[in-house]
């Protein structure tokens, strides 16, 4: 590892090259592009009354990613975390379950499983992808449960294993297909969470679309925003009409009686952020054009660096950059805190990967595998500002 000093230096040079100075207001992590066309649609929107649960915006946004996606159904909600919980408690994740998701995640992906009255099992990452490791995966559960029922069973607990919840890094498609084969091997459903990957594929698959249900999230600094939205992606016609109708109070047909004929969730999507959502499915491709302009841009900054790497889409796939990422070659919290310090001072507002799942107080007594590489990684990783603006004017 190099010098303090030195570290300090060559990061705020990556940054500079490719940012430019940050003068005046300091360079956001990532910020929302919102232009003439989305002030159009949301006036029309407004102008027209519908701005509540019911209204044309909200069938058009789920259209657009639908075809965007090739996901047959999308049901369009609040948020992801909404997105997440309704697609756990719609394949049947029960109370007193556990739910495999990764440590290196934002607390929503446990959370989620919480709302259920699920328990979080954290698994360990992958060092390349940074999702979930399915090999890390299939070698814990060998070790550490038995498959009684037809039904995976935790040795320790006792409790049933229902599903596995793996997630997008960043932006960054983890190995889905094998892990499909191990969640197959170990009667696992796959919930996916694709909360940051819109624009990823795995070939020419779309993120999301691989489990027998995904979600993505709309919120503010994705990289199209709904202000907050998230969606359910399916390819199952039986799963997206009870995901939609437990979406909207699980209420029946009826000119004017409330009728509802479940304990349900009032999750859809508002029309007024749906209008903004069509305007930003229009820009979809110009935004993940500029980023990955803004994403090359940084890989060749860190090619003179001997303290980082950036961090690439994983072979095969192709990645929207939703957060670009360096990663420092020998992982060391200090280092990484005092590079976080020295350009933030500077007014690049980076930031470190979240504090990993396991060791937030609610989450410190859960099941978990072996946790090595996210321990790793955690201390390596930084994001860097990433908004699409940084390259609008060049494309």
């Amino acid at each position: 590892m190099a010098t303090s000093n030195s570290s300090k230096q060559e990061f705020l040079a990556v940054l500079e090259s490719v940012l430019g100075k940050a003068s005046g207001s300091p360079i956001a992590l990532h910020e929302p592009n919102i232009g003439a066309l989305e002030n159009e649609k949301v006036a029309d929107c407004l102008n027209s009354g519908w701005v509540s649960s019911v209204g044309e915006y909200i069938t058009q946004f789920e259209t657009d990613l639908a075809k965007f996606t090739n996901a047959k159904h999308v049901v369009a909600v609040v948020n992801g975390t909404a997105a997440l919980h309704l697609a756990l408690h719609a394949v049947g994740v029960k109370p007193g379950d556990e739910v495999i998701v990764p440590t290196l995640s934002f607390v929503a992906t446990a959370n989620s499983v919480s709302h259920c009255g699920a328990i979080p099992h954290f698994v360990d990452s992958d060092s390349q992808t940074l999702g979930l490791d399915p090999d890390a995966l299939r070698n814990h559960l060998s070790r550490n449960t038995s498959i009684r029922d037809g039904q995976l069973i935790n040795s320790k607990t006792g409790r049933r294993i229902s599903a596995v919840v793996p997630m997008h890094t960043f932006g960054h498609p983890m190995q889905i297909e094998k892990l499909l084969e191990v969640a197959a091997e170990f009667n696992l459903t796959v919930v996916e969470d694709a909360a940051e990957s819109i624009g990823s594929f795995v070939g020419k698959v779309h993120t999301g679309t691989f489990g027998k249900v995904g979600i993505l999230s709309f919120n503010g600094n994705k990289t199209i925003t709904t202000g907050g939205g998230g969606a359910i992606l399916t390819n199952d016609s039986m799963l997206a009409e009870r995901v939609r109708h437990l979406a909207t109070t699980a209420k029946l047909a009826h000119d004017y009686q409330y009728l509802h004929d479940a304990v349900a969730f009032n999750y859809r999507m508002p029309n007024i952020n749906a209008a903004l959502g069509c305007a930003q499915m229009q820009r979809l491709d110009q935004f993940l054009k500029a980023k990955r302009s803004l994403a090359e841009k940084y890989a060749q900054a860190c090619k003179i660096s001997q303290t980082l790497s950036f961090v690439d889409e994983p072979s095969g796939t192709t990645s929207n950059y939703w957060l670009n990422t360096v990663r420092l070659n020998s992982p060391d919290l200090k280092t990484r805190d005092a590079l976080l310090g020295a350009s933030r001072a500077d007014g690049y507002l980076c930031r470190p990967a979240w504090n990993l799942l396991h060791t937030l107080p609610m989450y410190q007594q859960a099941p978990r595998s072996e946790l090595k590489v996210a321990e790793e990684l955690v201390n390596s990783l930084i994001n860097v500002p990433s908004s699409a603006r940084h390259f609008l004017g060049n494309i």
